[in-house]
């Protein structure tokens, strides 16, 4: 066999090996998140004992979530973000999901201003992604900063029109600016999308409840049939 045809081979089987610790390591962390809806205690066990073993980006993945699981929304979105940010965090993909999920973590800490920053990175990572741009509309939601969150909406429906998410989200915000008549028709939009929507009910019931409650006040509310 020439040198070329040996290193070939070499290369080859370096490469099924990767392949292979890739598809091993992925199953195990879908393991292990599978275990936390049934135990994050024990979940987190096992990411422990996985960390030990090399401290994998898996592992600390797990762990993290395991952690937030268990209530400590903070400890496991600093962890979340600290792997997003480490050498070994793997793909600007995979490292947007790290940080797709620290904001959601925030969110539930009840700290939305670290939310926005989580999913404004995220979006750095993958722009213009449609989910990234309905989380960071929902934490300017909870924030009440409207404008910022319009302009999210905005975009997400431009990139994914008929969203139901979305329709639901901007009715709320053009609910919140007084803006009835558009959000009459994002409400009409989400109906559309999805009539059975529980979500988008509620909003259609609030947003017809404001339009009455203007229209006895005297005033004038145009809204599309």
């Amino acid at each position: 066999m020439s040198l070329i045809a040996a290193l070939t081979g070499s290369v080859l089987l370096l490469q099924t090996l990767g392949a292979d610790l890739a598809r091993a390591e992925e199953e195990r962390l879908e393991a292990c998140v599978a275990k936390i809806e049934v135990s994050a205690e024990d979940a987190y066990e096992d990411g422990l004992a996985w960390t030990h073993e090399g401290n994998r980006p898996g592992a600390r993945q797990c762990t993290a979530l395991a952690l937030i699981a268990l209530g400590n929304y903070e400890t496991g979105a600093n962890r979340l973000m600290q792997l997003a940010r480490s050498t070994d965090g793997g793909s600007m993909e995979q490292r947007a999901v790290y940080l797709s999920q620290a904001g959601h973590a925030w969110l539930q800490a009840d700290a939305t201003d670290a939310a926005v920053r989580s999913f404004t990175e995220a979006l750095k990572l993958a722009p213009g992604a449609t989910e990234l741009l309905l989380d960071r509309a929902a934490a300017y939601i909870v924030s009440e900063k409207w404008d910022e969150a319009l302009a999210d909406l905005d975009l997400a429906l431009i990139n994914a029109p008929g969203d139901v998410a979305g329709h639901q989200l901007r009715a709320e915000v053009h609910l919140n600016k007084k803006n009835l008549a558009a959000a009459k028709k994002d409400v009409d939009a989400a109906m559309a999308a999805d009539p059975k929507n529980i979500d988008t009910l509620l909003v259609r019931g609030r947003v017809r409840e404001a339009i009455r409650i203007a229209e006895d006040d005297g005033e004038l509310v145009v809204v599309s049939q």
